[in-house]
């Protein structure tokens, strides 16, 4: 670890002292059926449903850990619907906001995988209940209980331009209300161009209090005009001076990295036999944000977000792997453990 971040330099904008009556998070997003094939589509094989979204998987990975998280977004009128607010509310997940749109049906998405270490994910979202969402919605959920965390990634706004008119109406509100908001950028390039979600998010980031991206993500954040890709502590430096207070970058099986003012500290990823990748980085964020809302110095934050992000590598699915807090030491069991 290097530039060991003071207490002061690590505190992002705003502090998150105990606030009773408040969630802890707030997320709104799309959340689908997930078929996951068992090998390639046109061979057929056999299929295992569950549910997936980047945003839910957050808000279930949290609400193992203890959390009071909320979730907000539309489904169908339909089975795939009732699956989905069926499976959150029994992962302890707040859908109250949620609404359910009789006129679009539940989104869908099919994964196979093609190498050992290589999926493919097909999307059936367009024109889908939750690409439908609607400013009006989002609000009303956010203002019904104000949390203490606002978690956003750049796949809602891609959905639709009224799913993006929601988001970024809800900044400003967050703001007012005191909430940090925590933005996981989670490019998504079937569903729109680095420069469709460079232009977004760049006008976000005046909002965001910490940030999270892969390497090759953060790049969207910077202002136009940078030219060549600076170093990777310059890009983080730049999105400081505009006033992120924490910047976060997950860096798979190296682990990730955060910067703040007070400096940089690195964190290696566990090592864990990889079953399924997918779902590690929304796993890796509810790690992070736990320890955040816990009061948790930046390197307690990175630890407890590289052992989230190493259970659902070790796992298959999205969120299914994600620990409970009673489960985090279990990484450190030596092989052949037998808990009883």
């Amino acid at each position: 670890m290097t530039g060991r971040p003071t207490p002061e330099a690590g505190a992002v904008r705003p502090r998150l002292p105990g606030q009773p009556g408040r969630p802890d998070v707030f997320t709104f997003g799309e959340t689908m059926v997930a078929l996951r094939g068992s090998g390639p589509l046109k061979l057929g094989g056999t299929l295992q449903v569950s549910v997936a979204g980047a945003e839910s998987n957050v808000a279930i990975g949290l609400a193992r850990l203890g959390h009071d998280v909320r979730w907000a977004g539309a489904v169908g009128a339909d089975e795939a619907g009732q699956l989905v607010l069926r499976t959150l509310r029994a992962e302890g997940v707040d859908v109250s906001g949620a609404s359910t749109d009789p006129e679009a049906p539940t989104g869908l998405l099919w994964s196979e995988p093609r190498l050992p270490d290589v999926t493919r994910v097909h999307y059936y979202r367009a024109g889908s209940a939750g690409s439908r969402l609607t400013a009006d919605l989002i609000r009303d959920a956010f203002s019904a209980a104000p949390p203490r965390v606002l978690h956003l990634t750049g796949i809602t706004p891609s959905l639709s331009p009224t799913a993006r008119k929601a988001a970024r109406q809800i900044l400003p509100l967050a703001r007012e209300c005191g909430s940090l908001v925590c933005l996981d950028v989670n490019f998504r390039a079937r569903l729109w161009t680095a420069a469709e979600a460079a232009a977004v998010l760049r006008a976000w980031v005046p909002f965001v209090d910490v940030l999270i991206a892969s390497e090759d993500e953060l790049p969207l954040c910077l202002p136009e005009g940078e030219g060549e890709r600076p170093p990777l502590t310059a890009q983080a430096g730049l999105l400081l001076d505009l006033g992120v207070g924490e910047v976060v970058v997950k860096l798979g099986a190296e682990g990730a990295t955060a910067f703040t003012r007070g400096g940089r500290l690195h964190r290696p990823a566990h090592s864990v036999r990889a079953v399924d990748a997918v779902g590690a980085g929304d796993a890796f964020v509810a790690g992070y944000l736990s320890a955040l809302l816990d009061g948790e110095e930046p390197a307690g934050r990175l630890a407890r977000g590289v052992t989230t992000g190493a259970f659902a590598v070790a796992s298959a699915g999205d969120w299914e792997g994600a620990p409970t807090r009673a489960e985090l030491g279990m990484l450190d069991a030596p092989p052949g453990t037998v808990v009883r």
